[in-house]
């Protein structure tokens, strides 16, 4: 279980011969001045790092397509299996619940200060990963919501990826739906944000 716990993503704190896998705070209260905060800042990094590059490429592209392609034609990207076309989204993620958009606002902005306390705990670099994910994607539809017409809280989040008899959406929708896939995978796996592994 301890070699496993290291090889998925646990700290990588030194273990005397014979010594439990699983350590209280004060056993490693030694070993996490050099080693396991260290560790934990790391994966806080990754964490923002993936959140900066997933809130500036939704950014970006938003920025983009309110520029070029809103009151525009459409643009074929392949065929009619795929276009680019500019469209205001009042609801949740991929057009669901126009009717709440201050409920998803809300809850958005709860989810960011979730993950933001979550990360004090975070030895995980999967974990890292797919938080950093849910967290720009949040952060971008939460932009869109506060400074986007028809007011704040209220505003309507620009969606341009058009796939054929599907939804129209966002870099930002896809973050969060791959940043929750991926804790999915992580919890079947039984890996925990922590680093530590459990078996049901």
């Amino acid at each position: 279980m301890a070699e496993a716990e290291r090889i998925i993503g646990t700290p990588d704190i030194p273990e005397a011969a014979g010594a439990e896998p699983e350590q209280s705070d004060g056993e490693t209260a030694g070993a996490g001045v050099g080693t396991e905060r260290p560790k934990g800042r790391r994966r806080i990094a990754v964490l923002f790092t993936v959140a900066a590059l997933a809130y500036a490429l939704d950014l970006v592209s938003k920025l983009i397509v309110v520029a070029k392609l809103e009151h525009h034609e459409p643009i074929e990207v392949i065929g009619d299996w795929l276009r680019f076309e500019a469209i205001r989204n009042a609801g949740a993620a991929f057009g669901f619940g126009e009717a709440f958009t201050v409920i998803f606002t809300v809850i958005a902005a709860a989810v960011i200060v979730v993950i933001a306390r979550l990360a004090r705990k975070l030895y995980s670099l999967p974990w890292a990963i797919a938080l950093g994910l849910l967290l720009g994607g949040a952060l971008g539809n939460l932009t869109d919501r506060i400074f986007r017409s028809p007011g704040v809280f209220e505003g309507a989040v620009v969606d341009f990826i058009a796939p054929k008899h599907f939804a129209v959406f966002n870099l930002a929708d896809s973050a969060i739906v791959c940043g929750g896939i991926l804790i999915v995978l992580l919890s079947f796996r039984g890996l925990d944000p922590d680093g530590t592994v459990h078996k049901d």
